[in-house]
């Protein structure tokens, strides 16, 4: 009885872990475990934040109605107890991520996250997810003799870990063979130098990394002696090259421990690895493709694009004709995303029906239309002035650096700035007007009829340690 208490305690120990070091990866992350212990045990389910609800029919059709995930499965009594495993068929579930696989400590086990829109690649998360399965059937292989926290710790802090496992994975995948390039140190130079000034300015242009075989292949502007390649560890060095390449075509190349030198621009490698530094933030991409953003120093699965998807909806309810509500969505898509990228704050107040009295600001006469390119430019600097742009219909400027004042309301937040409470009040007094927030610090908030529609759920914290989850038939069932 005390080994099957050690046992579900890892379990709920390694589901903890791996929620909150998504969490740290993704924004707000749930996890829930399938797992069968032996070949002739049934189901159980760890979903304590209730992931899984509304996926019930499928899983009863996978797991009840069909007996495949049992029949099919390898013989794992035959297997190693510790770092042997087969990975099991992907469950397609919508708006979520999976991975498991079986073993022989652990016959069956399945782990869910949640799949989040603005994903660079799902890659990282399921070699998370992958981890978290050999975590739990090594903790089960010593059943509970050496019982201690590591797994949960070592799953919070995986991120590094993820995304290395993710581009082995896929450039051993493209190339047949292992890659030659030391991936942790690209990892952790990427970092110190995206956290790096160079007289206040954080840095942009890119690095590609290559293996020496593809060196040949580089079209070179400048490649520097074999004795005088700056080491890829001195941050500062590698900060004061992208100098170099900042604002154009050209490239460092690195072939992980040095830089080689700058090239022109070639096209890409399947597993071409390339840091893109973007000013605040930047992206890892293999083969082109985004892998992941980095910001602060840590690495994120983020696209660093606000999810706008509410702001469409509302607009699209709005009496602006469809062409209409369109057209106002790209053009608040364009100043936001200006904001976002130069890093200052702004507010914008969207008044479809213009219904609005004159605000506190200044006035524009006549509206400046901002179909036209050269005028949304503007826009885009006035955005940057104290106050609020006043939009009215579906595409006119009214007014710029306009104040927002309102009453008080309950839903106030205190650890929020200005801007944010002025147009949480401000929207509580004018229905059917919309407002958008950009922070300083890059989150983007909407706000109508005094609540914030993109506001993020709070999904509580679970008091209660339930040893003794629920067999699948009864979880189906409710109870």
């Amino acid at each position: 009885m005390i080994q099957n208490t050690a046992k579900q305690l890892s379990a709920r120990n390694v589901l903890e872990g791996l929620r909150k070091g998504l969490t740290r990866f993704s924004g707000i992350c749930r996890a829930a475990l399938i797992m069968a212990e032996s070949p002739a045990s049934p189901l159980t389910v760890h979903d304590p934040r209730r992931l899984l609800r509304g996926h019930e029919p499928k899983l009863a059709k996978v797991f009840l109605e069909s007996d495949e995930w049992r029949s099919q499965a390898p013989d794992t009594l035959s297997m190693k107890p510790f770092g042997q495993a087969v990975w099991a068929p992907k469950l397609h579930l919508t708006g979520l991520i999976c991975s498991g696989g079986y073993s022989q400590p652990l016959f069956y086990q399945m782990w869910f996250t949640e799949l989040h829109p603005n994903m660079c690649s799902t890659g990282p998360t399921e070699r998370w997810l992958e981890h978290a399965s050999w975590l739990l059937a090594h903790d089960y292989a010593s059943e509970g003799a050496f019982f201690t926290s590591a797994s949960k710790h070592a799953l919070e802090a995986f991120e590094q870990h993820a995304v290395r496992n993710h581009l082995f994975t896929e450039m051993s995948r493209t190339l047949g063979r292992p890659p030659q390039v030391p991936l942790y140190p690209i990892l952790e130079a990427v970092l110190a130098v995206s956290s790096t000034r160079e007289e206040g300015q954080a840095p942009s242009g890119r690095i590609i990394f290559v293996e020496p075989r593809d060196a040949q292949d580089i079209p070179w502007l400048v490649r520097f002696p074999a004795t005088e390649r700056p080491s890829l560890s001195n941050a500062k060095h590698v900060r004061k090259l992208l100098l170099a390449v900042e604002d154009s075509t050209r490239r460092l190349v690195s072939d992980g421990e040095r830089v080689l030198g700058i090239s022109a621009p070639a096209g890409h490698l399947a597993a071409r690895l390339t840091a893109d530094f973007q000013d605040r933030f930047g992206f890892l991409r293999l083969g082109g493709r985004p892998v992941c953003s980095f910001v602060d120093g840590a690495y994120q699965s983020s696209t660093r694009k606000p999810n706008l998807v509410l702001l469409e909806e509302a607009l699209l309810e709005s009496n602006l004709s469809p062409d209409d509500a369109s057209r106002l969505f790209h053009i608040v898509t364009a100043v936001v995303d200006e904001a976002r990228r130069r890093g200052f704050g702004c507010s914008l107040v969207l008044d479809p029906e213009g219904t609005l009295p004159p605000m506190a600001g200044q006035h524009v006469d006549p509206p400046l239309d901002l179909d036209d390119p050269q005028n949304l430019d503007l826009a885009k600097s006035l955005a940057k002035l104290d106050g609020a742009l006043h939009l009215i219909g579906g595409s006119n400027l009214a007014a710029f650096a306009c104040l927002l004042d309102g009453k008080g309301v309950e839903s106030e937040d205190r650890s929020r700035g200005a801007r944010f409470n002025s147009a949480l009040r401000f929207t509580a007094m004018h229905q059917g007007i919309i407002a958008v927030v950009v922070s300083a610090d890059a989150p983007v908030f909407i706000f109508q009829g005094g609540v914030q529609l993109n506001a993020m759920c709070d999904l509580g914290h679970e008091d209660v340690l339930d040893l003794t989850p629920p067999a699948l038939a009864d979880w189906l069932e409710g109870q």
